[in-house]
């Protein structure tokens, strides 16, 4: 308790208050080793130089947020979409993770007006903005657990900034992409649906068969004629070579 007091008291005291007050009310919690936060958002162009020599940028601490961010994103999308593939996952993780949607999020959360640098290029086009954000994460895990950076990222970021409802649709709707690959290239697609029986089943159970000019290029399971779809086109996608 003593311990809490007296950061907090640093916190408010310091002349940097406005930065730590916005990271506390952005974070959801008082961060404890404030060294580690004006670290994050210290570009390598305005590196200082330590007692010892040494440059002090974020670029250190960008690498661990980058490892940490991935395994949240992973871990995040392994349990959203229990149905889907490695490709479909590592496809929307890299959507997630990418340069200019980092950057965007810096831009959206507020971030990006803290970031000290002197450099001469277009910052925008640059990835100081998503390092940054990368290296805030490293930050919150060095300076609390894995734990609260994934609460960080999975219950302050993803539900306020991102709209993975869109994300979900853009990436899963293979029905979709199937009808507009047929119409495009002036192909009959017949989607055929049937409904399987098994006393051992709890729910219903739906098989679909694709059919391209007549003829069965894939086909899908699952609990709902909407998915069985999905998965059937998702199949004959990947025959088409088009995934």
């Amino acid at each position: 308790m003593v311990r809490k007091i007296v950061q907090r008291v640093k916190l408010f005291s310091s002349d940097r208050k406005e930065f730590y007050l916005f990271l506390k009310e952005l974070l959801g919690f008082y961060p404890q080793n404030l060294r580690l936060y004006d670290l994050a958002f210290i570009h390598k162009s305005a590196s200082m130089v330590d007692s010892q020599g040494n440059f002090v940028n974020n670029e250190r601490l960008e690498y661990l947020g980058d490892a940490i961010l991935g395994a949240i994103i992973a871990d995040f999308l392994y349990n959203r979409f229990p149905q889907e593939d490695e490709g479909f996952l590592t496809k929307t993780r890299s959507k997630l993770v990418n340069r200019a949607i980092l950057t965007q999020l810096t831009h959206d959360m507020g971030l990006h007006v803290f970031i000290d640098s002197n450099t001469t290029k277009n910052i925008d086009k640059s990835h100081i903005y998503g390092d940054a954000l990368e290296a805030l994460i490293g930050a919150i895990y060095l300076d609390k657990d894995y734990k609260t950076a994934k609460f960080f990222v999975t219950k302050k970021i993803l539900p306020q900034f991102v709209d993975l409802n869109e994300i979900e649709q853009e990436d899963s709707n293979f029905k979709s992409q199937l009808i507009e690959w047929s119409q495009k290239n002036k192909r009959d697609i017949e989607f055929e649906t049937t409904e399987e029986t098994d006393e051992k089943l709890k729910q219903p159970k739906f098989k679909a068969i694709v059919k391209i000019d007549e003829e069965k290029v894939g086909e899908g399971m699952g609990t709902s004629k909407k998915e069985a779809h999905q998965n059937a086109a998702r199949e004959t996608l990947k025959k088409l070579d088009e995934l």
